[in-house]
């Protein structure tokens, strides 16, 4: 009778036959092969669910440890200002006053009663000029001190000399030579700037794989070739690297340097709020500074990203 139903043609069999034949079949396999044939056929995940799982997951990672470092910060912040007594104002009071602050961060009620806006503005132009005079000073000196080892030797005493020295203690000297406070804030952003850059693409300049000297010499290639073919791409890297180590020390100086020279700034509106000890304005001032901060340095790490093969991280 068995051997009936299996010479039966399985497209012609009965239902019942045909489950008759299933479960014979898998009495009269080993208990591994049933097992193969139940693992082969059980379903697996889609690409897409799988796909789906992995674009959250690192979405998640990517946002969770932000949202939960903010947490840690209100959370502190919040029992600071409950243990001093609300001297300190907590994140709501601050919100509140950072509403209204930007709500007209561009008004004009006199010389020294400007919003928050423009006194931003004005500390980027300060940070943009100083900056920008540093650039067009440091990173040519910075190629010639890398290129030419007589040069290297003589200013590498004076850079190690100059350049631990404070930038604020240069403001004097800015205060006494240009008789003003803007310029004297444009000073100091210089001198803080000039150093990074001379000295990361110095650094670039020299490890320049010799056998690239080489090369040009014995192609007999100008200066300028030997600049624009192969110092130049070989050193952007660490440029860039100086650049973005300039722009961080230029804002970070910028507003001390407000805070003594007066005038327009977001340096002298946190000198000024502190006068008026208007505290939540201090605070508002804080986050502004770091924000725009971390707006430089992100641009910055964009740039260098373009530029460059290398992944560059913050």
């Amino acid at each position: 009778m068995v051997r009936a139903v299996f010479h039966a043609p399985l497209d012609t069999a009965p239902a019942a036959t045909q489950d008759a034949i299933d479960n014979i079949a898998t009495s009269a396999l080993p208990t591994g092969a049933t097992s193969q044939k139940h693992s082969k056929t059980t379903p697996t995940k889609a690409p897409a669910d799988r796909d789906w799982a992995a674009s959250s997951r690192s979405f998640w990672l990517a946002v969770l440890p932000p949202l939960c470092g903010l947490g840690l910060l209100l959370g502190v912040w919040a029992l600071v200002s409950a243990g001093t007594g609300n001297s300190i104002p907590g994140p709501r009071e601050t919100w509140a006053q950072a509403l209204d602050v930007f709500s007209n961060p561009f008004y004009r009620n006199g010389p020294n009663d400007q919003g928050v806006g423009w006194n931003v503005l004005m500390s980027l132009e300060r940070v943009a000029v100083g900056f920008g005079l540093a650039a067009a000073v440091g990173i040519p000196a910075g190629f010639a001190i890398g290129r030419f080892e007589f040069l290297s030797r003589m200013f590498n005493p004076l850079i190690s000399l100059l350049r631990p020295v404070s930038p604020l203690a240069w403001l004097p000297i800015g205060l006494l030579v240009f008789k003003g406070a803007n310029p004297a804030a444009i000073w100091t952003i210089f001198i803080c700037s000039i150093w990074p850059m001379i000295i990361n693409t110095a650094v670039g300049v020299q490890r320049v794989p010799q056998d690239y000297m080489n090369v040009a010499r014995v192609l007999n290639l100008s200066e300028w070739k030997i600049f624009t073919k192969i110092l130049f791409p070989a050193v952007l890297p660490y440029l860039l690297t100086g650049v973005r180590l300039a722009v961080g020390t230029a804002w970070l100086v910028i507003v001390a340097a407000e805070m003594l020279t007066g005038g327009v700034g977001i340096g002298f509106w946190v000198w000024d709020e502190w006068n008026s000890l208007n505290v939540k304005n201090i605070i508002i001032a804080i986050f502004v500074i770091g924000i725009v901060g971390l707006v430089l340095e992100y641009a910055l790490i964009k740039l260098a990203s373009a530029f460059t093969f290398e992944e560059v991280k913050a």
